[in-house]
């Protein structure tokens, strides 16, 4: 054999023996690997057969399915309570019936001498013949948890409120109820829509026997009749108000006298008093309440947070805040319009409400997409330096060729200070940070050399005067469980 041929033989044995210890390799790992499934499958299926049996006899025992959670536990609930009349005055103790009541003037065409006298007569006789029992009556200790999302090791108690809805009994008897709806503050959409559910459910619902009054005006409607005139409300006259927006009862800010609106309770002989408003009509709904119980008046005083800017602590979503973000975006387009068309270096400022909450602002940016910068009260305004509002402007506006600035009405306080000022409901009166602003961005480009064109937008009276749009328009929801 000669050299080359030794050479070649020894070449191919090295090879086929190093092909032979990667396939080795290769295939001692895919045992290994299949041997580490069929383990883990077989864990697997034991874990499948004991969870069926667990369940099959949880199911016999009649407990809930799922996988117990050891750190995860409540055993005590603290209930908020809210004042309860029965405790303290007598209660009629009727079966609460739903009595669908029917509205004869539903067309908002009709003219009642077009129709004819039998016709009314008939539909009037046929008002308690539409009584059903109610799908879910809601039973004493019936409470929505306040702390939904819960951690390992959180406290074994939690708070909880009392859940809205209709009892099967009533406190009041509808042929002896008279009530009263109130809106007061500034305005917010869906104000009518809550008038005009509020109103269709005593009416239709329960079929009050007495009125539902109007106070217009704003607390000054108790007794300012020179100016304010109650009405009374029917199912005909608020059938189409909730496609306007506003409220038809009109509102103000202040005007409280406690005495004079309780004389006006008393005369009337009002026993459920629905107020629409804010923090500040909320203070006065509760001094109405203590002013109630004082005299021994068996009157609800019941009281609908509204707030466009969602700034209310218990509840997730006030009706009118989705309105108010829709008609928001409406302004941003402008200002980038506005930002992009007038050179050079186009900025774009849009002010929006919200006191002291920014959701209105986070909310509107978030949804249009539109937006290079937003100020919330929350969060404290910085202008210069690297993380600056300024510079991060001047950079937008050098990558992009305009910039969109979102303000809520509450920031900046921790630049410009805190107003010692207050309006007619005791809210401070708060800086001007739009303007502000606006000037702040003129100033940064003119200090480096260049020209900032800035436009301010101030739609704040425009977002809370329209009318609720879909989302907003489901406090029927609402106004059903209270009245």
């Amino acid at each position: 054999m000669t050299a080359n041929a030794k050479d070649n033989s020894l070449l191919t044995l090295a090879f086929a023996i190093a092909i032979s210890s990667v396939v080795t390799h290769w295939l001692t790992k895919r045992r290994e690997e299949q041997k580490v499934l069929d383990e883990k499958k077989e864990i697997y299926e034991r874990e499948l057969l004991i969870k069926s049996k667990t369940l099959e006899a949880r199911k016999i025992r009649g407990e809930p399915t799922g996988t117990v959670i050891e750190d995860l536990t409540l055993d005590r609930v603290f209930l908020w309570e809210v004042e309860d009349l029965k405790k303290r005055f007598t209660s009629s103790r009727i079966d609460n019936v739903m009595k669908n009541v029917p509205n004869p003037n539903s067309n908002p065409y009709y003219f009642p001498t077009l129709k004819k006298k039998k016709a009314v007569a008939e539909i009037q006789g046929e008002k308690q013949a539409h009584s059903t029992d109610y799908n879910k009556l809601i039973t004493n200790h019936e409470c929505i948890i306040a702390d939904i999302v819960r951690k390992p090791n959180m406290p074994a108690y939690t708070h909880a409120y009392v859940r809205a809805g209709p009892r099967a009994k009533l406190h009041f008897d509808p042929k002896a109820v008279n009530a009263a709806i109130i809106t007061c503050g500034g305005l917010c959409p869906g104000l009518n829509n809550v008038i005009r559910e509020i109103t269709k459910t005593l009416c239709q619902a329960y079929g009050i026997a007495g009125k539902v009054y109007g106070i217009q005006g704003g607390y000054r409607g108790f007794y300012d009749f020179e100016n304010y005139h109650p009405i009374e409300l029917t199912p005909e006259l608020v059938q189409n108000i909730h496609h306007e927006g506003g409220t038809v009862l009109g509102s103000s800010r202040g005007g409280f006298d406690l005495e004079k609106t309780l004389k006006f309770l008393e005369d009337r002989k009002v026993s459920q008093l629905y107020v629409i408003g804010g923090d500040g009509t909320h203070r006065g709904a509760f001094r109405i309440h203590e002013g109630c119980m004082e005299r021994d008046l068996n009157v609800a005083v019941a009281g609908i947070p509204k707030t466009i800017d969602n700034d209310v602590d218990y509840i997730d979503h006030s009706f009118g805040f989705s309105s108010a973000v829709e008609a928001a975006q409406v302004a941003i387009r402008s200002a980038k319009t506005e930002a992009i068309c007038n050179m050079p270096n186009g900025v774009g400022v849009v002010k929006l409400m919200g006191r002291s909450a920014g959701y209105i602002a986070v909310h509107a940016t978030m949804s249009s997409g539109d937006v290079d910068l937003c100020l919330v009260p929350e969060v404290p305004t910085v202008l210069e330096g690297e993380l600056g509002c300024l510079p991060h402007i001047r950079r937008r506006v050098k990558e992009q060729g305009y910039a969109v600035v979102v303000v809520a009405e509450g920031a900046g306080e921790d630049i410009l200070g805190v107003s010692a000022e207050t309006d007619a409901s005791g809210n401070k009166k708060l800086p001007a940070i739009g303007e502000f602003m606006k000037k702040q961005i003129e100033d940064h480009f003119k200090k480096q050399g260049e020209t900032a064109t800035v436009k301010y937008i101030d739609p704040s009276y425009t977002v809370r005067s329209v009318p609720a749009n879909a989302a907003d328009s489901l406090c029927k929801c609402i106004t059903q469980r209270i009245a």
